[in-house]
This record gives C-alpha cells, sequence and structure tokens, in this order.
C-alpha cells in the first residue's frame, strides 16, 4: 500500500490541527502549515511526532502564490509524494458590520487567503501529481474546508460569504477536472465550530444551539471537522467526489 502523506494549511491550531492529528491517527504522514514558523507551529508539530508518524513543518503564507511549487517540492523531500492536500487556512473579516461599510482592504484579505490561494495551492498539488506514475492503489484527494456561509448569508461578514461561496465553486470545478485522473474533492463546510476565528461570539451562538438554530444541541468542535476530513481523505466515502459535506448539525436543513 502506497504510503498516504498530506499537507494541511492552517494548521497550527483549531481545525486545521484537528485535521492533522486525525489524518496522523490514520497512519499519514504530516505536514504542518501556519503563516510563519512560531512556537504554536512548532508545539503542533510535537503534538504529531508524539503519534508517532513522520512529520515536517512548512511555514508559508499561503496568499503568497509564488511559494507553492517550491514548498510542495521542500514537502515532498522531507516525507516524500503528498497525496493528499488539506486546504484549511483561512480568515475572517477585518471588521463586523454593515456591508456598506466593507473597506477592500478586508475583501481582498478574504479573497486572497480563502479563494485565491486555495485555487493556485490545488492547481500546484494537482499537477504535481499528474507529473508522476502514482500507484493505482493509493487514494489521492483534495479536501477544502470552507464554511455554512458558502450558503448561508451572514450580511455582517458579507466579504467572508463571498470568499467561502466562491471556494465552495472551485472545489467544484476542481472536482470535475480531476476526476477523470483518479483524484477526489471535497468541500467540507462547517457550521457553528469552537475556534479561535469564532471566539467573541461562540457563547451566543452556543445558546442559540441549544435553543433550536442546530439538529443537534450544540456547537460543533474542532475534532469533529478533524474526523470528516481524515475519513475523506482516507477513501472511506468510495465512488465519491464533489460533493459539499454540510457539517453544520443540521442548521441548514430546511424547517417550518
Amino acid at each position: 500500500m502506497t504510503p498516504q502523506a498530506a499537507l494541511v494549511t492552517g494548521s497550527s491550531r483549531g481545525i486545521g490541527l484537528a485535521a492533522a492529528v486525525a489524518l496522523a491517527q490514520e497512519g499519514f504522514s504530516i505536514a504542518l502549515n501556519g503563516p510563519v514558523a512560531d512556537d504554536e507551529l512548532a508545539a503542533a508539530a510535537e503534538t504529531i511526532r508524539a503519534m508517532g508518524v513522520p512529520v515536517v513543518t512548512a511555514p508559508f503564507d499561503v496568499s503568497d502564490i509564488a511559494l507553492h511549487d517550491s514548498k510542495l517540492a521542500e514537502i515532498e523531500a522531507e516525507i516524500g509524494p503528498l497525496t493528499t492536500l488539506v486546504n484549511n487556512a483561512g480568515v475572517g473579516v477585518m471588521q463586523r458590520g454593515d456591508l456598506l461599510e466593507v473597506t477592500e482592504e478586508s475583501y481582498d484579505r478574504c479573497m486572497a487567503v480563502n479563494t485565491k490561494a486555495m485555487f493556485f495551492l490545488s492547481q500546484a498539488f494537482a499537477k504535481r501529481l499528474l507529473s508522476r506514475t502514482r500507484d493505482a492503489d493509493a487514494f489521492h484527494s483534495i479536501v477544502n474546508v470552507t464554511s455554512s456561509n458558502a450558503v448561508a448569508v451572514a450580511a455582517p461578514r458579507a466579504e467572508y460569504c463571498a470568499s467561502k461561496a466562491a471556494a465552495a465553486m472551485i472545489s467544484k470545478t476542481f472536482a470535475v477536472r480531476l476526476g477523470q485522473e483518479n483524484i477526489a474533492v471535497y468541500d467540507v463546510q462547517p457550521g457553528l465550530i469552537s475556534t479561535d476565528m469564532t471566539a467573541p461570539v461562540i457563547e451566543m451562538y452556543d445558546q442559540r444551539a441549544k435553543d433550536g438554530l442546530t439538529l443537534f444541541p450544540r456547537v460543533g468542535q474542532p475534532e469533529d471537522m478533524g474526523r470528516i476530513i481524515a475519513s475523506l481523505a482516507s477513501g472511506k466515502l468510495p465512488y465519491t467526489t464533489g460533493q459539499a459535506i454540510s457539517a453544520d448539525a443540521g442548521m441548514l436543513v430546511p424547517r417550518f
């Protein structure tokens, strides 16, 4: 069986780290990414290393498109050919508020990280896969982490919603292009998840979840998302690609 190896972007903490842990539990070699080589990224690497799988840190800004190919090459020199890309890195809005007051800076930041970086890192990864002979028994995949806001409007975060909606469509386009190459592409759309990004509002949403906003009366945890991502990347949903996984405890199920 071909060894599995994954690059997980934005994996210093939160959903990204949880995904890396879950993938390591499945036996994947792991490349951890954060924007800089800081203590948080080093601590994440120690967590993975303690699980007994190969791990490398790959600090780089995913929005710097020119770095993508060289960073992928460096990672593969350390842990072998990548079979999996988890596009998790993302940013929120610079300030919640009236969309009529959204700044170009905040809009461009969301688009650069949440959308453009995901597109071009997926492109670079796919080109590397297609440039080499791949074992037929290996499962190759791209798992993109977008958001329920790819579908559901949050007007105080309009630019974020726009970036995630675009990212969701990018997932579909890559699924169409790469299906003939036996590379699966998925779009995981987390709902209310307790992370650093949601920390300022999670208590309010926790109460709303208990009051019925979600079908399960709780907010999600990064570990929930990690298990979903690892299941997809491990090929545990065979004969699937192009799906959007609404990881939102039924929040967006239409109800009367």
